[in-house]
C-alpha cells in the first residue's frame, strides 16, 4: 500500500465507552486471516491520560483486531522527541498516572501538581476545607524549570493556582510575584480540544478550555501573552510528522517496498499552521515527511455538525460558525474544510479504498 490511515478514536470509534456499530464493521476489512492490518494505521486521540499500551489493550477489545501500542499515538507521545527538556524537573498537570506516562516519555524528575501542593500547603486557598489547619512552611527544594500540561485535570482551582505561582516565580512557588520574569519558564502543552463527544448529549469541555482559563489568567495578571514552547495534539504539524513516522515503521517492519505518499485523516482535519515560532529542535528526531498529500475524511459520528458554516474570518461570532482551534493557530478556511465527509467510519474506509484502487 502507498497510504496509510490515521484514526480518530472519540466520535469515530467510540463515544466514551461505547463503540460505534460501524468501527468493528470498519476494522474486520483492515485486516486478514491472520489478523494482520492490510495498511499501515496509527490511532490518533487527543486524550493524554493513560499509557499508550493501556489505549491499544482498549482498542484491541473495542475493535475486535489486535492492536500494538507502537500503533498508538496519544497527544503526549511527540515528547519523546524534546529530549533536552528531559533531564530537568519538570511540573505535570493532568490524570491518570502522571509520573508512569512522564517517566514513560523520558522525563527524569517529573513533580505532580499534587506533590507541589502538598510541599506548598499554603498555596491552595480555594477550597476551604483544604486549607491546613496549621500554618507551616515546609523547604521545598526543587526549581521547576518546565510546565508539561498532559491534559485536564480534576480540580481546575488547584492546577491553575500552582500553574500561574509557577510561571509569576520562575519555578519557586511559594516566593513573591515577579512580573519581571517574561518570558516565562518554558510550557509545553498536549491536546488543544476545547471539547470532545462522549455518552452525553452535548460535547464536554476538553484540555482546550482549561487552557483558555490559563491563557486569561495569565493575560489578566501580568498584562502579556502565555507563551507555548510547543503544542501537541491535533491539529498541529508535530502530531502529524510524528504519526507519519510511525506509519512508516510499521511500512519497514513488513517490510513494505513502497513508499507512504497519502495519509488520509479520518475524523479530523488537517494540520493547521502556528502563528508564532516554537522550539524546532524536535525536527532534528524525525526523517523529513514523505507524503505528498494529507485528506481528510470528516465523519458524522463525533463533534462534526454538517450544517455548520464556516466562518471567512475568526473576528466572525456567527452561532455555529465560531473558530474553536487553539489562539496560537491561524485559521484558514481552506484547512478546515474536510476533503470529505463520510456517515460513518466503515464509509470512509470504504471511499479510501475505492479512491485508491485498493483491493484487499
Amino acid at each position: 500500500p502507498s497510504f496509510g490511515f490515521l484514526f480518530d478514536i472519540d466520535g469515530v470509534l467510540v463515544r466514551g465507552k461505547t463503540p460505534i456499530p460501524a468501527a468493528r464493521t470498519a476494522f474486520q476489512k483492515l485486516v486478514n486471516s491472520q489478523g494482520q492490518f492490510l495498511v499501515p494505521v496509527v490511532f490518533v486521540t487527543n486524550a493524554g491520560n493513560c499509557l499508550r499500551q493501556k489505549k491499544a489493550d482498549q482498542l484491541s477489545h473495542l475493535l475486535g483486531v489486535p492492536v500494538s501500542q507502537d500503533q498508538v499515538m496519544m497527544s503526549h507521545s511527540p515528547l519523546r522527541m524534546f529530549k533536552h527538556y528531559h533531564e530537568k524537573c519538570v511540573l505535570v498537570s493532568g490524570q491518570g498516572p502522571l509520573l508512569d506516562i512522564a517517566q514513560d516519555l523520558g522525563f527524569c524528575q517529573p513533580i505532580t501538581i499534587e506533590t507541589l501542593r502538598e510541599k506548598h500547603p499554603l498555596l491552595d486557598a480555594v477550597d476551604h476545607d483544604r486549607r491546613p489547619n496549621v500554618l507551616v512552611s515546609v523547604y521545598f527544594w526543587f526549581k521547576t524549570l518546565s510546565v508539561v500540561l498532559f491534559g485536564e485535570p480534576v480540580r481546575w482551582e488547584t492546577s491553575l493556582q500552582l500553574i500561574i505561582d509557577v510561571l509569576l516565580t520562575s519555578g519557586y512557588p511559594g516566593n513573591p510575584y515577579h512580573h519581571e520574569n517574561y518570558p516565562h519558564i518554558p510550557v509545553l502543552a498536549c491536546n488543544m480540544d476545547l471539547m470532545w463527544v462522549a455518552e452525553a448529549q452535548s460535547p464536554r469541555f476538553g484540555h482546550g478550555t482549561f487552557m483558555v482559563c490559563l491563557e486569561n489568567i495569565y493575560k489578566k495578571i501580568t498584562g502579556k501573552e502565555l507563551k507555548y514552547e510547543a503544542l501537541m495534539g491535533k491539529p498541529s504539524r508535530v502530531t502529524y510528522q510524528y504519526a507519519e513516522h510511525l506509519l512508516r515503521a510499521q511500512a519497514l517492519h513488513r517490510r513494505w517496498q513502497q513508499p507512504i505518499h497519502t495519509l488520509y485523516a479520518v475524523g479530523g482535519s488537517a494540520a493547521l499552521s502556528q502563528d508564532d515560532d516554537v522550539d524546532p529542535s524536535w525536527e532534528n528526531e524525525l526523517a523529513p515527511a514523505a507524503a505528498a498529500h494529507c485528506r481528510s475524511v470528516l465523519v458524522c459520528t463525533g463533534v462534526y455538525n454538517p450544517h455548520t458554516e464556516v466562518p471567512l474570518d475568526t473576528r466572525d461570532s456567527i452561532t455555529e460558525a465560531v473558530f474553536h482551534g487553539h489562539r496560537d493557530f491561524r485559521f484558514d478556511p481552506g484547512l478546515v474544510e474536510p476533503d470529505h465527509i463520510v456517515p460513518d467510519v466503515d464509509a470512509a474506509v470504504d471511499l479510501v479504498f475505492q479512491l485508491e484502487n485498493f483491493a484487499p
